[in-house]
């Protein structure tokens, strides 16, 4: 599982002209990718790494702070483009393995108290952002 966590001030996600999560204080845009080896233990590791990363203001964590996290699936993290002309995405699970991993994340994450925003799995989404910072860091399970 790979994760691409930034540090905003706000951010959202709108399908088809329509904002269907969005954060409006302090808090991490999360871009999550699963692959196909991932599971319950990855699920666990990613939720509890965004969550208690240390990367907000004043080094403190979502966690610590009650930031809200935006949650957007994004397979393209396992796209690879060292050959050719055109990225390869055999190493993204597809959708029926991906989707419940993902919500899983989410399920974990609110679980633990922090407030989540998601966007829709599989859409084609517009992403807006308010970079703190800024503030980009790759989390990885394996």
């Amino acid at each position: 599982m790979r994760a691409v966590l930034q540090r905003v001030r706000s951010a959202s996600v709108a399908v088809d002209g329509r904002v269907v999560g969005a954060i409006d204080s302090p808090g991490l845009l999360v871009y999550l990718g699963v692959t196909h080896a991932d599971g319950e233990a990855e699920v666990a590791w990613m939720a509890r790494k965004i969550r208690d990363l240390r990367i907000l203001d004043g080094e403190r964590s979502v966690g610590e702070t009650g930031g809200p996290v935006l949650v957007v699936s994004q397979f393209t993290l396992y796209g690879d483009a060292r050959k050719g002309r055109r990225p390869t995405w055999v190493a993204a699970a597809p959708g029926p393995v991906s989707e419940p991993l993902y919500d899983a994340v989410c399920a974990a994450l609110a679980a633990a108290g922090t407030p989540v925003q998601k966007g829709v799995f599989g859409a084609d989404m517009t992403v807006s952002s308010v970079n703190d910072g800024p503030f980009t860091v790759l989390l990885e399970t394996s």
